[in-house]
């Protein structure tokens, strides 16, 4: 069939209208967004260079329109492919059709289609087979008159299998039962009870209660919370319980309301065939709609539990990423250990590799006064101006140590949090850029490389392995996937990538290149040397118009002859740069960094078709301060004096940096190799309904130690200040 574009054009403009409604939108924004989508643009593009265009929405607006429309257009597809279904199968009434196009979520669209949609051999199916629909029929119309059991013995048939009249009757209401399950209305009223009045309850199962393992499930082994309130964090929980076999999880819901919802649906009187119709909707609640309905809230509830650990991922990852870097720095960074030494490495401004080695600065005797000397010596010859240490096993040991030595002045002695340094120094983008190396040197360079970029360093990560979240294994993976991607590309683009220094990891993040010409970009970089401007990009193989406009933005070339190649100022608008700048009487170079010049611009003057107010103010903020870097100046932290839980007591009043933000509080390093969890209850003196209202991931906070269980290594910490 050829598609009718008229219709077609309707169907997007309603996606459109949909869309802005439940957004908040105005469909003309909608509509340049998904237009621009369409066009192969990137969310991260479309915010900093099409404003015009979108009214100037910002990225978290374009993803959830991004999102709100792949919703819709799914919900279509699986409209038309219900419909086709009942043309095929020669169902299709005018009537049904209505209802079918006229459901407005995919749940109403499946309660239509329910009644229809093809069926095993149920009981009710059966008992159509046995010929005892028009009993059902019968005793459905709920006539006073009816008798039943005269009615059914009109179906006997031992040769069909009903041998008796009861067999019959119970035929006609499996037949009922199933037809007051596939109603529609009835499923929504049902539906709603559930949400409104459902309970959450959990038990341990039959011999798990004593059992070692299950005992992190404890505080859920007689738990009851309302569905309604149930918050995400403890829905997962509930359901890694279940999943592990230590639990049993349901949902309830008073059966005396869900029998009147049904009852003021389906029952007409008080006559024998009511009577009949009142055992079918016994059965119908037992049988089907308590476990179908429970079945659907579970899922509602997990995806609502879902959305929000994924968005609490996403934010302390954003936060982590976008941590405070040290900058073109020498840097000697250790690994540190115990038994085996700490792994040393010098890595120079921009991150290569100048020394290895490996000191023993725990082990005794001489080899401590060696450690001592390489690294005083290996400080003095390399100009190092910053020393990072692993916050793993000796960490604060090692950090305390190097406190004690002949020091470069102003050389500070920084922790860095290792999580998932171990899995970079195995993967395979270690072995390439280190071949030669084992993965004890590969885990030194990454802490290293931490301080001086974290954002450049942990792009090359599996987001997953930084260690940030909360049961990020539980949750749906696509979408966890596609959160944690869209947040990389954001943060990267939002700080901007060197052409001629990122890694292809990091280039591969940048809007519009991805893995292929992120691998190009860097051969040819290696072929041909660096890029001496953003033009040239143009040069790499497969690299086209569509990912130049993409991405040349987002990059910047230090020291280029063209002044605005290293700021974020886009190539397409060089030409009103210059003319700016022809206006100013003065070459672009000298209009960049000059505040004098820049505030004698008059932006009106330059406002056209293509260009408004919105991308000139972001051009005049960029010749002021080209390239700036959104991330906060770097600030060094140093923990108190304790090294360990023995070292912990109540009230003492600590420094930390928060590590970890979950829907139940933040986890804290007070520098004892273990994290204290600051409960929602104490991050603040007032009420605090999201922890991310009070806190986020490498925040800097003042604890309290409320409690300290050393047999469990439990650390309880409060942020109240009274």
């Amino acid at each position: 069939m050829t598609p009718d574009p008229d219709l077609a054009a309707t169907l997007a403009a309603d996606l459109t209208d949909r869309t802005a409604d439940d957004l908040g939108l105005g469909p003309r924004q909608v509509a340049a967004v998904a237009a621009l989508l369409a066009e192969g643009a990137t969310v991260p593009f479309i915010a900093r260079y099409r404003k015009e265009r979108t009214g100037s929405l910002d990225e978290v607006q374009i993803t959830a329109v991004r999102d709100r429309l792949a919703e819709l257009q799914a919900l279509e597809q699986r409209r038309r492919s219900i419909l086709a279904s009942l043309e095929q199968r020669e169902l299709l009434t005018s009537d049904l059709a209505a209802a079918v196009r006229g459901a407005a979520t995919l749940t109403a669209l499946e309660d239509v289609y329910l009644p229809y949609r093809p069926k095993r051999r149920t009981r009710a199916v059966m008992a159509r087979e046995r010929g005892l629909e028009p009993l059902a029929d019968q005793l459905w119309a709920q006539d006073r008159a009816t008798d039943p059991v005269r009615a059914a013995a009109a179906f006997v048939d031992p040769e069909r299998e009903v041998p008796d009249a009861e067999a019959a009757l119970a035929g006609a209401r499996d037949i009922l039962a199933e037809r007051m399950s596939e109603d529609a209305e009835a499923r929504a009223g049902l539906r709603d009870l559930l949400r409104e009045r459902g309970q959450v309850t959990s038990s341990v199962r039959r011999g798990k209660q004593d059992d070692p393992a299950a005992q992190k499930f404890r505080d859920w082994f007689a738990f009851s919370e309302p569905a309604a309130r149930a918050a995400g964090h403890r829905i997962l929980a509930l359901r890694r319980g279940e999943a592990e076999d230590v639990l049993s999880v349901r949902i309830t819901v008073p059966e005396e309301s869900a029998y009147t919802v049904l009852e003021r649906r389906f029952l007409r009187g008080r006559g024998p065939a009511s009577s009949q119709v009142a055992l079918a909707l016994t059965d119908a609640w037992k049988r089907l709609l308590s476990v179908s309905l429970e079945t659907e809230l579970r899922l509602e509830l997990k995806q609502r539990a879902d959305q929000e650990a994924i968005a609490v991922f996403t934010a302390n990852l954003r936060e982590l990423l976008l941590a405070p870097p040290l900058g073109q720095k020498t840097v000697l960074a250790l690994d540190p250990g115990f038994r085996t030494g700490c792994k040393l490495v010098v890595l120079g401004p921009q991150g290569a590799l100048r020394h290895h080695d490996t000191v023993h600065p725990h082990t005794g005797g001489h080899r401590v006064a060696g450690a001592a000397s390489t690294v005083e010596d290996l400080c003095r010859r390399h100009r190092v101006e910053a020393i990072a240490v692993g916050n793993g096993t000796a960490g604060r040991e090692t950090e305390a140590w190097l406190r004690g030595l002949d020091l470069p002045p102003a050389c500070p002695v920084i922790m860095v949090n290792e999580s998932g340094a171990s899995i970079y120094s195995a993967s395979e983008a270690a072995r390439e850029e280190f071949p030669d190396h084992d993965v004890t040197v590969r885990g030194a360079v990454s802490i290293g490389r931490r301080l001086q970029d974290p954002l450049a360093e942990l792009v090359k990560l599996d987001p997953k392995a930084i260690g940030v979240g909360q049961y990020q294994h539980d949750v749906d993976q696509k979408l966890l996937r596609q959160a944690l991607d869209d947040t990389v590309a954001s943060c990267v683009n939002a700080v901007g990538v060197e052409l001629n220094t990122a890694s292809k990891q990091l280039l591969g993040h940048v809007s519009g290149l991805g893995p292929v010409l992120a691998e190009n970009i860097v051969r040819h970089r290696e072929q041909h040397g660096p890029f001496a401007s953003r033009r040239a990009l143009l040069e790499v193989p497969r690299l086209g118009p569509r990912a130049f406009e993409q991405a040349a933005g987002f990059l910047r070339i230090r020291g280029a002859a063209h002044a605005l190649d290293a700021s974020a100022v886009h190539p397409e608008r060089y030409a009103l740069v210059e003319r700016m700048a022809a206006d100013l009487g003065r070459p672009v170079g000298e209009l960049v960094g000059s505040a004098e010049a820049v505030g004698r611009i008059e932006l009106r003057r330059y406002v056209d078709q293509e260009v408004g107010l919105p991308t000139l103010e972001d051009i005049r903020q960029e010749l002021l301060k080209p390239g700036r870097d959104p991330r906060e100046a770097f600030e060094a932290f140093a923990f108190a004096d304790v090294h360990g839980l023995e070292d912990l007591q109540k009230g003492m009043r600590l420094p930390g940096i928060v590590t970890n933000v979950t829907g139940f509080g933040a986890f804290v390093d007070v520098g004892v190799h273990q994290d204290g969890l600051v409960h929602i209850s104490q991050l603040a003196d007032r009420f605090v309904r999201d922890p991310a209202e009070v806190v986020k991931v490498h925040q800097r906070v003042m604890v309290t130690v409320l409690d300290v269980d050393r047999d469990r290594g439990r650390i309880s910490l409060s942020m109240k200040e009274r």
